[in-house]
């Protein structure tokens, strides 16, 4: 179970009770709470829907090399890009080891059981899309948070191949798989990925996912209805808080999770990984920027490593600095939980520098920190080894250190 025991206050915001789910068929209703508050651009979307004839006369479609000769309808261009996308988009079926029980012939009242071995069988599934050609899958950890599941894939065309899980992100909700393969080597279709970092809101979507575990690429489409959401989402035992991630209005179900979420260019600008279930056509994605760190440190490492700090801390509002009676109201004030856990975790990165509990750290590397640019984002924008610098406010001054980021032990 993923637990996060962090500090706890009041924002100045006000905000509501929503309930969060997680779109796979393994895990059940959850209730969170979510700062959530939308903006549909229906009239954005309106207008873009009209200009597409007009400006998709040079528009890529999968590749660089694939330029379209003619101007395409929207219906056309989405048929295209479902078309060559599809056949990367896999089925994740997640099978595990059950107890098999057998009524036993006493002669009792009640009837009794006994457990007469294991039966494999299917329990949740999911989504993923093929990111190389050699049969690495990206998909939502949450989907394979089972250490004891075995994960197959099925594809487009009907093959079915056992998988493993490569590696899991410590803070997002991203995992990887290999598909494995027995006898001649197969070369994958794999899909492009975009950048999410110049999405728009109300520019078209297009989600392709196993929906509800049982019809597999099922195609939506639907616009970005708000950008840089912050969620509390769980499912069975695993919570999480997301970050940035993407809203959507396009149709997402149970066994989504995982799947890619495309612009019009074909690209994969985020993952899908949970709805809120107290509203209509509220899905959340997260941006495939977040993934592409994740892919290089796999690439040249192996594995997924974050930097850390080593603090507890609590973002500072003009709540926080009423209630702490502090000078500023920016920053990350270091502060032990409310259980009483360390301020400073011992012999870390913070702890070697001189970190002390009350001080508050103002910037690093010159970006200011704040409740929207808070200092868990800053820093896992840096890898581990690299050197940067605090601005911290100690008491009534302001002094500056340097810190080596070490690798985040999870």
């Amino acid at each position: 179970m993923v637990n996060y025991s962090l500090p706890q206050f009041r924002s100045s915001r006000s905000k509501k009770n929503k309930r969060i789910q997680y779109k796979d068929g393994v895990f059940g209703v959850l209730t969170t709470s979510v700062v959530v508050s939308f903006l549909v651009g229906i009239v954005a979307s309106n207008l873009f829907y009209d200009q597409i004839e007009n400006s998709l006369a040079q528009l890529v479609v999968g590749s660089p090399q694939n330029y379209c000769s003619a101007p395409l309808t929207q219906e056309e261009l989405v048929v295209q890009i479902v078309e060559k996308a599809s056949p990367a988009v896999v089925s994740i079926i997640i099978t595990k080891d059950v107890p098999v029980y057998v009524q036993s012939n006493s002669w009792g009242f009640y009837p009794s059981y006994y457990q007469d071995g294991t039966e494999r069988q299917e329990v949740g599934g999911g989504t993923g899309f093929i990111i190389s050609e050699d049969g690495v899958v990206l998909t939502n950890k949450h989907v394979v948070l089972d250490e004891d599941a075995y994960y197959t894939i099925l594809t487009l065309d009907g093959l079915k191949y056992s998988a493993k899980v490569l590696a899991k992100d410590p803070i997002q909700d991203i995992a990887f798989l290999q598909i494995e393969q027995d006898g001649e080597i197969v070369s994958f279709p794999k899909v492009n990925l975009g950048d999410s970092d110049n999405i728009r809101v109300g520019q078209t979507v297009i989600a392709i996912g196993n929906a509800l575990g049982e019809y597999q690429n099922t195609v939506s489409v639907g616009i970005v209805s708000g950008l840089e959401r912050t969620i509390e989402a769980s499912g069975g035992s695993f919570y999480e808080t997301l970050k940035n991630v993407i809203q959507s209005d396009t149709a997402i179900n149970k066994g989504n999770s995982g799947g890619p979420l495309l612009n019009l260019k074909g690209e994969v600008i985020g993952i899908n990984t949970a709805i809120d279930i107290g509203g209509q056509n509220i899905a959340f994605a997260v941006p495939i920027n977040r993934a592409k760190k994740d892919v290089q440190q796999m690439k040249n490492a192996g594995e997924i490593i974050y930097p850390f700090l080593g603090v507890r801390y609590v973002g500072i509002d003009s709540f926080v600095q009423e209630q702490e009676n502090l000078l500023v109201d920016y920053g990350a004030l270091v502060i032990r939980g409310q259980n009483e856990e360390v301020a400073i975790m011992p012999d870390s990165a913070a702890d070697k520098a001189g970190i002390i509990e009350g001080d508050i750290i103002l910037e690093l590397n010159g970006q200011k920190i704040t409740t929207d640019n808070n200092l868990g984002e800053e820093i896992i924008k840096h890898s581990v080894g690299e050197e940067v610098s605090l601005k911290i406010l100690r008491d009534t001054e302001e002094i500056n250190i340097n810190i080596i980021l070490e690798e985040r032990d999870i």
